[in-house]
C-alpha cells in the first residue's frame, strides 16, 4: 500500500493548514490520485488495521438501497451512528444518552429506528433509486450492470450520488460522489475482459475515511466483475479536497513510520443473482497481515 502512504506523506509535508466545517482544522491538498491493479492484491491498508467486515457490511447496505442505520448497528457497524445520534440528542434534549444505548434502541425497536435512525436520501437511495425529472426513480446499479453486459465499450457507465435538490435532506452530503466503470477487452487467450473502476471523492478524510473508501470501491469492483463474468481490473481513486484532520496528525505520523505488509487477496465464494444478494460470508479475505489499529475521533 505504498501509494496510500505516499499520498498521506504529501499531505502532511506539502499541505496547507485550513479551517473546515467541523471546526477541527485540517491540513489539505487539492487534487490527488492513486492507482491499484486488483490482480496484484486487494488494496486494504496494512500499516493499521482496517475492519474489513465494516467495509463489506456498509457496501452491502448501500447496494440494497439502505438509508437507515438499523441494519448496520444490528451487524455491529457504528460508522454512521454519529449523525442520527446528534439529531436525537438535539431534538429530544436527551443529551446524556450514550451511543451504545442509542444503538441498542435502534436495533431492538423498529418504530424508534424509523423515526431516529434514518439518514435521508444518502448513497443507497441515490445508487438504487435516484430521483430525477418528475420524481422518476433510476436504479443506477442495475443500469451500470446492463451497460457492462450489453455495451461494454460505453463511456456512460457512470453512477452518481450527487443529487443537488436532495443534498439538504441528507445527514451528510456524499463524499465519494461519482464512479465510472471501464471494460478492457481480453489480454490473452483466456477470453476474459477486465473491469476497472474510477471513483471521484470530493472530500477525503485521509486518515480515517480513505483507507475504508479504497477497500469499499475495490470490493464493489470485485462484485460487479463477478456479476458480469469479468476479471477485476484497476481501481483508480481520485480525490478533491484531500485532508488530514489536526487531531489525526499523531496517528498519521505513526502510520507513516510503519513498514507496509503485502496486500491480502480477496476470494468470492458464491455468485448470487444480484449485487444486493451477497452476504459477508461470501467473501474470503486471505493473508491480511497488519500493524495494530490506530484509534482516532471522527469529525462530525
Amino acid at each position: 500500500m505504498r501509494p496510500y502512504l505516499d499520498y498521506l506523506l504529501r499531505i502532511m509535508e506539502e499541505g496547507t493548514d485550513r479551517g473546515d466545517r467541523t471546526g477541527t482544522g485540517t491540513r489539505s491538498r487539492f487534487g490527488a490520485q492513486m492507482r491499484f491493479d486488483l490482480a496484484e492484491g486487494f488494496p486494504l491498508v496494512t500499516t493499521k488495521r482496517v475492519w474489513f467486515r465494516g467495509v463489506a457490511e456498509e457496501l452491502l447496505w448501500m447496494l440494497r438501497g439502505g438509508t437507515n442505520i438499523r441494519p448496520l448497528v444490528q451487524h455491529g457497524v457504528s460508522i454512521w451512528t454519529d449523525w442520527p445520534l446528534r439529531r436525537y440528542r438535539e431534538e429530544t434534549g436527551h443529551a446524556a444518552i450514550s451511543q451504545e444505548a442509542f444503538e441498542e434502541r435502534v436495533a431492538a425497536d423498529a418504530d424508534f429506528a424509523e423515526k431516529w435512525g434514518d439518514l435521508g436520501p444518502v448513497y443507497g437511495r441515490q445508487w438504487r433509486a435516484f430521483s430525477g425529472k418528475d420524481g422518476e426513480a433510476t436504479d443506477q446499479i442495475a443500469r451500470a450492470l446492463r451497460l457492462i453486459r450489453q455495451t461494454p465499450e460505453s463511456r456512460r457507465i457512470v453512477v452518481s450520488a450527487w443529487n443537488p435538490p436532495q443534498l439538504d435532506a441528507m445527514a451528510l452530503p456524499p463524499c465519494h460522489v461519482l464512479f465510472q466503470f471501464y471494460v478492457a477487452p481480453p489480454r490473452d487467450s483466456s477470453g476474459q475482459g477486465r473491469l476497472s473502476c474510477q471513483v471521484y471523492q470530493r472530500s477525503a478524510d485521509s486518515f480515517l475515511g480513505v483507507p475504508f473508501n479504497l477497500a469499499s470501491y475495490a470490493l464493489l469492483t470485485h462484485l460487479m466483475a463477478d456479476q458480469t463474468g469479468l476479471a477485476p481490473g484497476r481501481l483508480i481513486w481520485t480525490g478533491g479536497d484531500c485532508h488530514v484532520y489536526r487531531n489525526h496528525f499523531d496517528q498519521a505520523r505513526t502510520q507513516l513510520a510503519r513498514v507496509p505488509k503485502p496486500r491480502p487477496r480477496l476470494r468470492i465464494e458464491r455468485t448470487p443473482e444480484a449485487p444486493s444478494d451477497y452476504r459477508f460470508a461470501d467473501f474470503a479475505l486471505e493473508g491480511y497481515e497488519h500493524h495494530p489499529a490506530l484509534e482516532a475521533p471522527i469529525a462530525v
